[in-house]
């Protein structure tokens, strides 16, 4: 083994070890016990973030650990086409050479698209390999590959088949920068300060009469059909059925009543504009309103009167306030917030707009989606996130699947342009099935990226075919994904796949929070705080950053605060397994624990209490990362390694490794070797490449740890009265290097050590384990004794009394005037933070964070002077 660890020379190597070994793949396996994780497929045109990261590593945890309990595990990868997003990144691409699109034509352009995915569609898949994900990449599954492409068809006819699928003139959210509609969760409310105005619209018997209407979007009014008012608003309720002269145009509007009017917005009278608003089209179905639209898909005015002809919505706004004022329409203007929709791809004001598009009925759908989570069969975690799901659900409208894209799964519709028939067909239609024309067109649009993704569980098992992977595989195990697309995907999966399979899709939701800068705040170019994950590899190691990413996860989900600090830990961390990880090689040279009789071992205190530990560490674990809680796991993982592994373990062994004692040295060589062994076992699923890398130099019989068998729990090694009694003795260890700290003598220093104590059992493990105290604790010699000797220092260990003698090594006078030196400073201290944390006004007016740590500093400094201050009395004793 190299003597420092250098991921660099070791990531790219076991990682093409594993994937030469074929240690990912998966089969289906009847007679074993499977755990099936389906990845979230990121965007072809993805590159590995800090979200990704987070996501993946989370997965391959989990993934890892059950492949090492000996289940039949598959972790299926994939990439989604990204409709919007990838058509996007070509049209860019091809306007800086001066092409747009439509010189193209679609089947042209759809080239272009391909030769990009086929250039840059791998980048996310190479920079998840370099994180460690272990996927079975023989399967990896593309949402426009053959096989998916019948499985979305065949879901579209299905739905169209049952009558959940329909065209319809309907409004919808158009991005007009994006040239297409978008369904109600890939629009991005953002509070915007606007202004409210209030327009007098006349009334067309008494025009010197009015009814004052108040609104945020001026300009829409030129498409009013009417102004409506509550049935049970009595300011209004003679009016319904009037006339009024609509300002600008002069066209003759109603007053309607209906029960969706706030009579508390505004003057409680509202402006009607069916092609413009989704509740202004439901109140001109249910009174039978004209539809006007006036903004066309660029946000472009249309239908209006010349002057406002061709301008965009905003100048128009502007251009109809003008001239309200001037014609005296205009009573007042507001400062308004309001919430504004945006794209959430590319972050333009959205138009609802009056469309020709299809829809899926969504009410039945959802009621089912709602019944699997209500009823256990799917499970969220955390269980906040189900009252979210439900809210959504309980309220969801018809999801609108048509996007006016080429890039993605083309609408399988198909027209005849000679007697009009649509026909809906899983096949290719080249004849009309009516009229036996063959002068048929298939519909422009693609479907919603989501709506393919909707089906990610099954059909990238093979459905609608019955294969035997779909039969073995589904339903999954396990999804883990963001809170963020709990609406986009995670709950359309839950419902097609009941609908489809019959069957829920998975048995549990693990949703994560974002990951944030140390300040906690998001990520953005804007504040320069994004953090490349593939930076923080090459800076720290893959293991660093996975470790930290999964020992800053809660089983509540909450966000992450990724920082320099932690990833320093995590990368001190790894360096400490190696370095520990090395000793114990370095000592099992000529040491074969395959042919060494465990039975034959005489075990020492340290011994029992390490096996203790290891396995009272097994069990946790275990038990800990099946409830999904690895950010608990990897923590205690952490003590574990670090405290009772590395500072005392290795450190007791040491006495007999380079002792005289053979039979002793072996048997502690055997103990090392089994610790190691078990410890690299339960570390892999969080860094697997340095346990990798070690354990190739540890014996062992395995092909590789990344399938070696998780350790077992041995419950006749568990014992608290032994634990007790060894942390009794390293407690006994701790006091003694503690009181050399306290007065600045090196740890090293040997120097006479005595003990006090009534206590039986404390005196016999003194007696017993004095010889490990001695060299562990550098004593010249420990003694038990009656009374106190002159010139020590004490420290208490439970019911003894542990005395160090200082003899010449320090000046005892020189010492004591140092010590009451620093006892005058700290009650000083003391003082003053006992006077602040009393008073009122700062409790009041400090920041909580600030409090605490006064409190902390308090606390610390009354701990300090009491130490201090019982050294003062021993040395003036």
């Amino acid at each position: 083994m190299e003597k420092a660890y250098n991921p660099a020379n070791v990531e790219n190597r076991i990682y093409k070890f594993w994937e030469e070994g074929n240690f990912f793949s998966s089969r289906p396996n009847p007679g074993k016990e499977k755990f099936v994780v389906m990845m979230p497929p990121p965007n072809v045109t993805g590159k590995l973030h800090t979200g990704h990261a987070l996501n993946f590593t989370l997965q391959d945890v989990f993934v890892r650990f059950n492949r090492m309990l000996g289940k039949e595990t598959l972790w299926l990868p994939g990439i989604d086409h990204a409709g919007i997003a990838t058509q996007s990144v070509v049209e860019r691409e091809l306007l800086k050479k001066g092409i747009k699109r439509e010189e193209l034509g679609r089947e042209k352009f759809l080239e272009e698209v391909w030769k990009w995915k086929e250039k840059y569609g791998n980048t996310i898949v190479n920079q998840l390999k370099k994180l460690g994900v272990s996927a079975d990449w023989s399967r990896l599954r593309f949402t426009l590959d053959e096989g998916y492409v019948k499985a979305v068809k065949e879901a579209f006819v299905r739905y169209y088949e049952e009558g959940y699928l329909y065209k319809d003139k309907r409004i919808i959210n158009w991005c007009p920068h994006c040239h297409t509609a978008l369904s109600d969760i890939e629009v991005e409310y953002i509070p915007t300060k606007s202004k409210l105005y209030y327009i007098k619209y006349p009334f067309k018997d008494d025009p010197s009469n009015y009814i004052v209407v108040a609104t945020t979007r001026p300009e829409t009014m030129l498409g009013d059909t009417a102004v409506a008012v509550h049935p049970d608003d009595d300011r209004y309720r003679e009016l319904i059925g009037k006339k009024l002269i609509l300002p600008i145009v002069n066209r003759e509007i109603p007053i309607v009543a209906d029960e969706a009017v706030d009579p508390e917005f505004g003057t409680g009278a509202v402006k009607v504009t069916p092609a413009h608003s989704a509740d202004d089209f439901e109140i001109a179905k249910r009174h039978n309103l004209e539809f006007i639209t006036v903004i066309d898909d660029h946000a472009k005015m249309v239908n209006v009167p010349d002057k406002y002809k061709g301008m965009s919505s905003m100048e128009c706004r502007e251009a109809i306030v003008k001239d309200l004022k001037a014609e005296g329409y205009l009573l007042k203007e507001e400062d308004y917030e309001n919430s504004v929709g945006h794209c959430s791809r590319c972050g333009t004001v959205i138009e609802p707009l009056l469309s020709d598009q299809w829809f899926v009925r969504m009410k039945e759908l959802a009621d089912a989606a709602i019944k699997a989570v209500e009823n256990g069969e799917v499970k969220i975690t955390p269980k906040k996130w189900e009252k979210v799901y439900y809210d959504w659900l309980k309220n969801i409208r018809d999801w609108c699947v048509s996007r006016q894209l080429w890039w993605g799964h083309r609408i399988p519709v198909y027209y005849c342009k000679d007697c009009g028939a649509t026909i809906v067909s899983r096949e290719d239609v080249k004849k009309c099935p009516k009229c036996g024309s063959t002068n048929i067109v298939q519909d422009e649009d693609v479907l919603d990226t989501w709506f393919s993704s909707a089906l990610w569980p099954f059909a990238t098992l093979g459905w609608p075919d019955e294969t035997e992977d779909l039969k073995y595989y589904y339903p999954t195990t396990l999804l883990i994904t963001g809170y963020d697309i709990l609406f986009f995907w995670v709950a359309r999966m839950i419902m097609s796949g009941l609908h489809f399979m019959y069957e829920k899709p998975f048995d549990t939701v693990m949703l994560h929070g974002l990951v944030r800068d140390e300040k906690g705040r998001k990520m953005s170019k804007s504040l320069k705080n994004i953090i490349d994950p593939v930076d923080v590899i090459n800076e720290y190691g893959t293991d660093a950053m996975r470790f930290t990413l999964s020992y800053l996860s809660t089983v509540g989900g909450q966000d992450i605060n990724l920082s320099k600090d932690k990833l320093t830990a995590s990368r001190n961390f790894v360096n400490k397994v190696w370095n520990a990880s090395r000793f114990v090689i370095m000592n099992l040279e000529e040491f074969d624990p395959f042919s060494y009789n465990p039975d034959s071992i005489e075990y020492e205190l340290e011994d029992r209490w390490f096996l203790s530990k290891l396995n009272k560490m097994i069990k946790r674990e275990k038990d800990l990362l099946k409830k999904y809680d690895l950010g608990e796991a990897s923590r205690e993982l952490y003590d574990f390694v670090w405290k009772e592994f590395c500072d005392w373990y290795i450190e007791l062994s040491k006495v007999r490794l380079y002792g005289e004692d053979e039979k002793k040295k072996n048997d502690v060589k055997y103990l090392l070797w089994n610790a190691l062994d078990k410890i690299l076992r339960m570390l892999h699923p969080f860094v697997p490449f340095v346990t990798e890398e070690i354990f190739s130099y540890l014996p062992h019989k395995e092909r590789a740890l990344i399938i070696a068998k998780f350790p077992d729990v041995k419950e006749e090694f568990i014992n608290e009265t032994v634990e007790k009694d060894a942390e009794y003795v390293f407690d006994v260890i701790r006091a003694i290097r503690s009181m050399k700290s306290d007065f600045n003598i090196p740890i090293v220093k040997k120097l006479k050590g005595f003990a006090i104590t009534q206590n039986e059992k404390e005196k016999l493990l003194i007696l017993r384990e004095k010889g490990k105290i001695e060299k562990i604790a550098f004593l010249e010699s420990l003694s038990i004794i009656e009374s106190k000797p002159k010139n020590t220092i004490k420290s208490v260990v439970s019911e003894t009394a542990i005395y160090i003698d200082l003899g010449s090594a320090v000046d005892i006078e020189k010492e004591k005037a140092r010590l009451e030196k620093k006892l005058a400073t700290l009650m000083n201290e003391i003082k003053k933070l006992r006077s602040r944390l009393q008073n009122k006004r700062y409790l009041e007016k400090a920041p909580k964070e600030v409090i605490e740590k006064d409190k902390a500093k308090l606390e610390e400094a009354e701990k300090e002077a009491l130490i201090v201050s019982g050294h003062l009395q021993d040395l003036s004793e």
